[in-house]
């Protein structure tokens, strides 16, 4: 067996045709059936919490948002286990299952009504109503398996992106673009997902049992799908350290054990403090690096580099100390650190403010979601013919990235390919620029619709009136046809942004820090609305747009969404690209080759 344990000796030759598109296939599916459910779920469970589990609409929407933010803070952990104990693919049955479990239940306690209270026609639960309110062990059945479905699809999302990516060489010629394209087909296939979730599987067309009980049987068929496709498509995986574990047999398939985890970042942050006495050497060959015969436990060597330079005193083997006396380093993992782990952990904390300075974008998301249904409430719902409930109206941005994807691969990256010569046509970060910029945009078209809707109600004196305004709602298209646009640009590229840049054992980990952004987005989005009222006065307390101020609350949103992007500048230009110095990979026979990267 090679020293790489990636590839093992007497390897057929036809491993060599391992991942690429084919087996991305399977990757595209997976998340566009796995998303469909979770955005049918996300767009329906208020009207199942209200309706049939006699919460109130607060707390309704409260335990949705809940859900919504747990399910993407939860990627951290499912990032963690599968950048450290498990292969990805196994996380994502793993946690597919787990959310299975999830869906199983919820549809158990719909279809039973002995599992859920009797439910309220028009009342308002508590005391003294013809109704009650969901009893202790009701809830607890709810809740368990909201939670469940909440862990299950954070697993997958923080593994599928990162287990899709893997299917292509970033050394080879043409591996960036490749990857540029996996990532902006994956968000094709999650569109396409999300589009079947809001318009075909919205609860609010089906008893609760049915609805739920069809994605249980659908979610279930993806998992029998998912690992049936694995056992007849080769899934490519990174060289990696040491053996492969005994379960894992010989065969056409690649194992992979990273040669850094998360929990380096531990044991340099440890090693550092210890040695926070010795004295830093200038000449980086005096710091603890791996090299010639042991360089097969690395995939990568990265250059030293001079920001954090406190860090680098976790790679000091022995030195002297200010007051000039001598010491030795002991070699234990919480001692003793390379230049590699020790620049790893540098670029993760370098990637933090990156992530950061995208949150308000996501906030803005959420405002314009919850407020643009409401507007369209007061509105022409009817479009060529067709009346579009207000649940529905999401839908539109959905549709525009539906067509906006396939321009941008097809025609945009191919077009300035040839003027930059990069393989994903600008750079990541430059793409998250571009739809921050956007998201600006939208705010400001945002803005300038509600005072137009606002002009056509007083104009024909239908300020206090419930009727629909003369004014379509494919006004508010716009603002979500430009933000659909941003979200294409900044998703994709922080996704693809934190896959290449991270650390080859932190892959799922980085992909999950940049589902993060959305949910600390929409945690943050209740508090600028609390606050803003309170500052305010009341911009949007009357509980009537034509009256609230909601024209003026997107302008405040514009203008801090424009001090975002400025603080945005200010990171991407302090940020350094992660430059490798030698990458140590295997062939086909497990033998260790130097490529100059």
């Amino acid at each position: 067996m090679g020293i790489c344990g990636g590839g093992f000796e007497g390897q057929p030759k036809q491993a060599a045709r391992l991942g690429g598109n084919r087996a991305a296939l399977f990757v595209y599916a997976t998340e566009g059936l796995e998303n469909m459910s979770f955005v049918a779920n996300a767009v329906s469970l208020v009207t199942y919490f209200y309706g049939y589990m006699n919460l109130s609409l607060t707390k309704s929407a409260t335990t949705l948002t809940n859900f919504m933010g747990t399910a993407f803070i939860l990627t951290l952990v499912g990032g963690f286990i599968s950048d450290t104990y498990w292969s990805r693919f196994k996380t994502c049955v793993v946690f597919g299952f787990i959310e299975l479990l999830g869906l199983g239940l919820l549809t158990v306690q719909a279809h039973f009504h002995q599992l859920r209270p009797f439910p309220c026609q028009n009342v308002t639960p508590g005391p003294g109503q013809t109704c009650e309110a969901a009893d202790t062990n009701q809830l607890a059945i709810l809740y368990t398996g909201l939670y469940l479905v909440a862990l299950g699809t954070s697993g997958v999302k923080s593994a599928l992106p990162a287990l899709g990516a893997d299917q292509f060489d970033e050394k080879d010629p043409n591996g960036g673009a490749q990857l540029s394209s996996f990532f902006n087909w994956f968000l094709f296939s999650l569109t396409i997902g999300a589009i079947f979730g809001v318009t075909f599987c919205c609860m609010d067309k089906l008893e609760p049992g049915l609805g739920l009980g069809l994605r249980f049987v659908h979610h279930g068929s993806l998992l029998c799908c998912f690992v049936c496709v694995h056992g007849k498509v080769s899934v490519q995986k990174q060289c990696s350290q040491g053996q492969p574990p005994p379960k894992y047999p010989t065969g056409s398939h690649k194992f992979c054990v990273n040669n850094w985890s998360p929990a380096s970042l531990c044991s340099v942050l440890v090693a550092a403090t210890k040695n926070r006495k010795l004295r830093i050497p200038e000449n980086a060959d005096e710091l603890h690096e791996i090299h010639d015969k042991e360089a097969g436990e690395q995939n990568e060597l990265l250059q030293r580099t001079d920001q954090f330079r406190f860090l680098d005193r976790a790679a000091i083997r022995g030195a002297t100390t200010a007051d000039g006396s001598s010491t030795s380093k002991a070699h234990g993992s919480w001692d003793l650190c390379t230049v590699t782990q020790v620049e790893e952990t540098k670029h993760l904390i370098r990637m933090l403010p990156i992530i950061f300075s995208t949150v308000f974008m996501n906030t803005c998301m959420a405002q314009l979601q919850t407020f643009s249904i409401q507007q369209s409430n007061t509105m022409d719902t009817h479009i060529l013919g067709f009346k579009i409930p207000g649940p529905s109206i999401p839908v539109i941005p959905l549709l525009f990235m539906f067509f906006l994807i396939p321009i941008y691969e097809r025609v945009f990256v191919p077009i300035a390919r040839k003027f930059t010569g990069i393989p994903t046509g600008i750079r990541h970060l430059q793409r998250i620029a571009v739809g921050l910029v956007l998201s600006v945009i939208s705010m400001a078209v945002a803005a300038l619709i509600e005072t137009r809707r606002k002009s056509v109600a007083i104009e024909h004196n239908m300020v206090d009136s419930i009727e629909p305004l003369p004014m379509s709602v494919f006004w508010l298209g716009l603002q979500y046809a430009i933000f659909g646009a941003a979200d294409m640009f900044t998703l994709v590229g922080l996704l693809e942004f934190f896959y290449a840049e991270s650390a080859a054992g932190m892959k799922s980990l980085s992909t999950a820090i940049s589902w993060c952004s959305i949910a600390f987005g929409y945690f943050l989005s209740s508090m600028v609305v609390e606050v803003v009222n309170k500052v305010s006065g009341g911009w949007l307390a009357s509980n009537n747009l034509n009256r609230d101020k909601l024209n003026y609350f997107y302008w405040l949103l514009a203008g801090l969404s424009v001090l975002n992007f400025v603080a945005y500048l200010l990171c991407a230009s302090w940020y350094k690209y992660k430059k490798v110095e030698v990458f140590k990979q295997c062939d086909l026979n497990g033998k260790v080759e130097l490529v100059k990267a």
